[in-house]
C-alpha cells in the first residue's frame, strides 16, 4: 500500500459550502476536488520551473 499521507484544512463555513457546491457540480468528492487542484498546481510548477526532484520530502 502506498504511503498515505493526511492534510488537514482550516477554512470558514462560507468557502466549505461554496466549495462544496464545486466538488459536487464536477462530479467529484471535496477530497478528489483538492487532490485535483494540489496535481494542477504542481504540474504548473513544473512547468514553469522545471521537475521537483522525488525525494523533496524528505
Amino acid at each position: 500500500m502506498k504511503d498515505i499521507k493526511f492534510l488537514s484544512v482550516r477554512m470558514d463555513q462560507e468557502l466549505y459550502g461554496k466549495f462544496r457546491y464545486v466538488a459536487e457540480y464536477e462530479g467529484r468528492s471535496m477530497n478528489s476536488q483538492v487532490l485535483l487542484l494540489i496535481r494542477k498546481c504542481v504540474r504548473e510548477f513544473e512547468e514553469e520551473y522545471g521537475a521537483i526532484p522525488e525525494d523533496s520530502s524528505k
